[in-house]
């Protein structure tokens, strides 16, 4: 097998796994609804991403580098509401009796 037969596979792989987060962030935004979003994990998915995303640059990856930063920019937005919207959860929760 080829390394640009590889890299395309690692391409659409990465298209796939980056896709999964997309449904996740459109119903966070349009109901900014984020209590059952775990800080942690997005907190550690980042991080993890960040990471592959200097593996990717540092082996010259351009399948891991074009997936990882997608999945980043995803994964941070949601990351993003999570911190942003739960204070105003908290707030709604506490006008109500």
């Amino acid at each position: 097998m080829t390394r640009e037969t590889m890299e395309i596979i690692g391409i659409i792989a990465g298209c796939c796994t980056t896709a999964s987060f997309i449904p996740q962030a459109v119903r966070t935004w349009r109901t900014k609804s984020v209590d059952d979003i775990s800080l942690r994990m997005y907190l550690l998915l980042c991080l993890g991403v960040i990471l592959w995303l200097v593996y990717g640059y540092l082996v010259g990856s351009i399948a891991v580098v074009f997936a990882n930063s997608i999945t980043l920019i995803l994964a941070a937005s949601i990351l993003f509401m999570k911190l942003r919207y739960r204070k105003v959860s908290s707030k709604s929760l506490d006008r109500n009796p």
